[in-house]
């Protein structure tokens, strides 16, 4: 008689990751990494910004700082205030465009508002806030009028009363008078208005050296 000892049922095999879980957790494993490296990159812009603190640049550039921001501002000057007229003039994503006026409002620049002849659609408008903004515009496009190597074509930005061309923006001291960059320097608030340290005071961005036309001073 054939004997046969006892039968061990032993669990099968645990089956192994399928294709589709493992697409999945790598998937969630580079999103997890991405997230590690925007949290890296901001504080690093932290740290950075932190050399200019007391500096109200950081913030406004946090507010305008991309190109969408000073288009849809543009657009906004010239009387554009729906979604859809937005989008036709800028020829501009609609979630970006959802995007960037969102973060216009938020940060006061635009209001939204229904517009009451129809609560379904929403009107933009400048602020306040966003129309002191239009300087600011104003002379980045003189600057890339005078930089960008070819004549502008477009129209003109000109008085209203007289229809001439506005002068270009400059910088000003308290009497008016035109400053170069050579004649700016930071002071401490507690020195504005005084002679104190007048003696010692260097500009912050002095114009570059030139030889002489003579030739002096070349090797």
């Amino acid at each position: 008689m054939l004997h046969c000892g006892p039968i061990c049922l032993s669990p099968a095999p645990a089956a192994g990751p399928t294709w589709r879980e493992l697409r999945a957790s790598h998937a969630f494993a580079c999103l997890v990494r991405r997230a590690e490296c925007a949290s890296v990159a901001v504080m690093n812009d932290r740290k950075y910004l932190d050399a200019f603190e007391g500096c109200a640049l950081p913030t406004a550039l946090e507010a305008m700082g991309e190109r969408w921001s000073f288009l849809i501002l543009r657009a906004a000057f010239d009387g554009t205030v729906y979604f859809e007229d937005f989008q036709s003039m800028l020829g501009i994503a609609r979630n970006i465009l959802s995007s960037r006026l969102g973060k216009l409002v938020a940060n006061g620049i635009l209001s939204r508002e229904p517009v009451a002849s129809d609560k379904r659609r929403i009107a933009y408008r400048l602020t306040e806030k966003g129309a002191d903004l239009v300087p600011v515009m104003i002379a980045l496009r003189q600057w890339g009028e005078r930089w960008s190597g070819g004549a502008s074509t477009g129209p003109i930005l000109c008085d209203l009363r007289d229809g001439a061309p506005i002068r270009q923006v400059t910088l000003q001291a308290a009497d008016g008078r035109a400053l170069g960059r050579g004649e700016l320097c930071w002071i401490d608030r507690s020195e504005m208005g005084t002679a104190a340290g007048s003696a010692t005071r260097s500009p912050c961005c002095p114009a570059p050296e030139r030889d002489d036309e003579s030739g002096s001073g070349k090797r």
